[in-house]
């Protein structure tokens, strides 16, 4: 067995340069002018983003501006809100208490969805070894690129179906809190949740794909995965480019 359980996957066909691509498209990104003096705004705007999208692909899928001016009260939308703005509080709590921070997201996303004994819990004691193995992973255990590696803590949450109700919202979470504690992300910018959205389709087949465990299907998750950070940095120049004009 590798010293490293994930090195393995950027030996697949085309992950490597898919990421790395994807790495220099955010690179880019985040170097835009306009973050120097209006940071705080595009932050706020991306997480409204990235939070109304979340729950859209949970099915939960409502109209931006409404969303922005408070008209909304669905409670899965209201809690992608919460995660996210949760979410910069929880980065140093992340890499040492993994499984402590997921019941947190779940609660959060959850709370006006559930009964107070489902909230974070998992669903069964048979995802609690998956669990384990994948807090592991957050906490050290391995030293891949940080996409990769929320990669497969997004990939692996949705698999597992470990959390009752919006699942999905803790999954997206998860992966955004690793982008930010693994430095690829400190300050919230990357509205990969959007990315996600707007390949919907692909998204879907392929978390569906990555749940086989099969080498193609892992393949298939992880190029997806680049080509949403890819759009992700897009939205972000995007929304830079709005608050420069």
């Amino acid at each position: 067995m590798p010293s490293d359980p994930l090195a393995p996957l950027l030996d697949l066909a085309d992950v490597r340069p898919a990421l790395d691509q994807a790495r220099a498209a955010v690179d880019a990104a985040m170097r835009h002018r306009a973050l120097r003096r209006s940071g705080g705004p595009v932050a706020a705007e991306v997480a409204l983003r990235t939070s109304v999208a979340s729950a859209a692909l949970d099915t939960h899928g409502f109209d931006l501006e409404g969303v922005r001016a408070g008209v909304v009260t669905d409670p899965v939308v209201h809690g992608a809100l919460r995660v996210t703005a949760a979410l910069d509080g929880l980065t140093g709590t992340w890499p040492k208490a993994p499984r402590q921070v997921l019941a947190k997201l779940h609660t959060l996303a959850a709370r006006d969805v559930l009964g107070p004994g489902e909230l974070g819990r998992p669903v069964a004691a048979g995802v609690v070894p998956r669990l384990d193995a994948l807090a592991a992973l957050v906490a050290g255990g391995t030293s891949v690129p940080v996409l990769l590696q929320a990669a497969v803590v997004h990939g692996e949450l949705l698999a597992l179906k470990a959390f009752a109700g919006p699942n999905g919202v803790v999954a997206r979470a998860a992966a955004r809190l690793t982008l930010l504690a693994g430095g690829l992300d400190p300050r919230g910018l990357l509205a990969m949740d959007v990315g996600h959205r707007s390949r919907e389709p692909e998204y879907v087949g392929s978390a569906g794909a990555f749940a086989t465990g099969t080498p193609d299907g892992i393949r298939s998750w992880l190029r997806h995965y680049a080509a949403a950070a890819e759009r992700a940095a897009e939205e972000l120049v995007e929304i830079c480019e709005k608050a420069a004009a």
